[in-house]
């Protein structure tokens, strides 16, 4: 398999519910690092697995659409503990709405996967895989 990845980042303000998030129940922030890695069995016609730039423009307008908001306001979350694993599949699910509609070209309908992980710390860090 074949694969690339490109890094953004978001700063987000968001809490949590339930005891076992003990001090992040407060409002707090949270900066991650975002890497967003697509995989492919065979290059396109460009020996390639997709368009860095593309790829790189896309992910950044997917993570503008979060970067310095207070999750708990937006409605999309409403009622939702927006763990970092949750939000890994957030980015995943809309960067993948954006290659079905051709956003990252041609040669992206030959993706098999795409696997975001936010990194929480250099210790730390949650990701989510879909199939395309």
């Amino acid at each position: 398999m074949f694969s690339i990845t490109v890094r953004d980042h978001i700063m987000v303000a968001h809490s949590f519910r339930g005891e076992v998030f003990g001090p992040a129940q407060r409002l707090h922030g949270a900066t991650f690092l975002v890497d967003a890695t697509f995989r492919r069995e065979e290059l396109d016609d460009d020996n390639i697995v997709v368009d860095i730039g593309l790829a790189t423009k896309e992910l950044g307008a997917v993570v503008g659409e979060l970067n310095y908001r207070n999750l708990d306001d937006e409605p999309d979350f409403a009622g939702i503990n927006t763990s970092t694993e949750f939000l890994a599949k957030v980015i995943a699910d809309r960067l993948a709405e954006r290659i079905h509609k051709g956003a990252l070209g041609e040669g992206a309908k030959g993706i098999a996967t795409l696997a975001v992980t936010l990194h929480e710390s250099h210790v730390a860090w949650a990701g989510y895989e879909r199939a395309l």
